[in-house]
């Protein structure tokens, strides 16, 4: 489990932990800035939620990876055990059931953890299978495991992080060396269905999503005839980031111009903290926010190539992959590039779940590092 006497100080990846704590802390400010005219204390569990992330993410960086890769059927089981308890015993806000209430830790959101999850489970399965990926039982057990998780997250329901664990399983399984008649007979079959999925979206007694969701993406599609009052803020969230022009109009700023002041935001500190950023800090903070970003996804590939094995590739190039879909998702989302969802800015936006559950990873990824080969010495 732990492996003190093989880890060199010298592999460890500063550079991805300082990228990570200098976001998490610039999550601090934006999210303080954020709900400055608001009551809560959001910023409090956040702080909270840095300490507690950090501590985790030291401890697994000093174990082993391969001890959770050999557990990852059990790593599945309480996956789907905590999904299915947001179906049973979940509570709702905004017509989405995707919490549960835990003693003493309080509302948790399982589907970000089981992100985490996944990744963990489908690197120990392919590396378990890593001698005959492109079978056809080992491809279709490992689209069950995908399958099983992905299809109780539709069910809360929550359509954007199901399309994370699309993104997930789509980089790992090529990731993990699936035969290209695979993927050209995926992508072969993919045309038709989508196309029957069109159809059906179309009609009006159509039951694949629910309305809203549907509305959401009609609205993105005909910005001209959308509702104003379902794309408000949306619109809001562009005017708030074209308005900070160069160099933003500082954080904390109490100006009546402030589209953030006006509060005429809505999940700002979370879905919408981009929009925070890009008005209060300009092109210049969104800037070095993306940069940021970037290169922890690029820190994460770097380690992927220098990995020991298979499995260690696959962790890395899992939770980079999760780190640059969430990103890009949030972000196209707040200036309107894609239709709004609901996914957090990896380690900036509030909410205990998302940071902990990035931070998790990020121990993971830096244990590959320290196991990196042997021929980097």
């Amino acid at each position: 489990m732990f492996k003190f006497k093989e880890y060199k100080l010298r592999y460890f990846d500063f550079r991805l932990m300082l990228y990570v704590l200098l976001l998490a802390f610039a999550g601090v400010i934006f999210i303080k800035s954020a709900t400055m005219n608001t009551e809560g204390d959001s910023v409090t569990k956040q702080i909270m939620g840095i300490g507690i992330g950090t501590v985790c993410m030291l401890f697994l960086t000093m174990v082993d990876y391969h001890f959770w890769l050999k557990l990852w059927p059990i790593v599945y089981a309480v996956c789907i055990a905590l999904l299915a308890a947001v179906l049973v015993m979940g509570w709702s806000n905004k017509e989405a059931t995707r919490w549960i209430q835990l003693p003493v830790i309080g509302s948790v959101q399982p589907s970000e953890f089981t992100k985490i999850g996944l990744i963990i489970t489908l690197s120990g399965y392919f590396y378990r299978f890593r001698n005959r990926i492109s079978s056809l039982p080992v491809v279709m057990g490992a689209a069950g495991l995908f399958g099983g998780i992905a299809f109780l997250i539709f069910k809360e329901p929550d359509l954007s992080t199901t399309l994370v664990t699309v993104f997930i399983f789509i980089v790992m399984i090529y990731v993990a060396g699936i035969s290209y008649k695979w993927i050209l007979g995926a992508i072969g079959a993919c045309v038709p269905v989508v196309g029957v999925l069109l159809y059906i979206l179309q009609q009006p007694d159509q039951t694949v999503i629910r309305g809203w969701q549907l509305s959401r993406i009609t609205d993105w599609l005909n910005p001209e005839t959308a509702s104003l009052d379902r794309t408000r803020q949306v619109r809001y969230s562009v005017q708030a980031i074209a308005s900070g022009q160069l160099h933003g109009k500082g954080l904390f700023n109490t100006t009546l111009e402030s589209v953030k002041n006006g509060n005429f935001l809505s999940e700002e500190d979370c879905d919408f903290i981009f929009a925070v950023i890009g008005e209060e800090t300009g092109f210049v903070g969104s800037v070095l926010v993306i940069g940021l970003l970037a290169l922890v996804v690029v820190e994460c590939m770097w380690l992927a190539i220098r990995a020991r094995d298979l499995a260690g590739r696959l962790i890395c190039v899992g939770v980079g992959g999760l780190v640059a879909f969430q990103s890009f998702v949030n972000i196209g989302v707040a200036t309107w590039l894609l239709p709004n969802t609901g996914l957090p800015l990896p380690f900036i936006s509030a909410g205990l779940s998302s940071l902990l559950s990035l931070m998790l990873g990020m121990g993971l990824v830096l244990n590959v590092g320290l196991q990196r080969k042997r021929e980097e010495t």
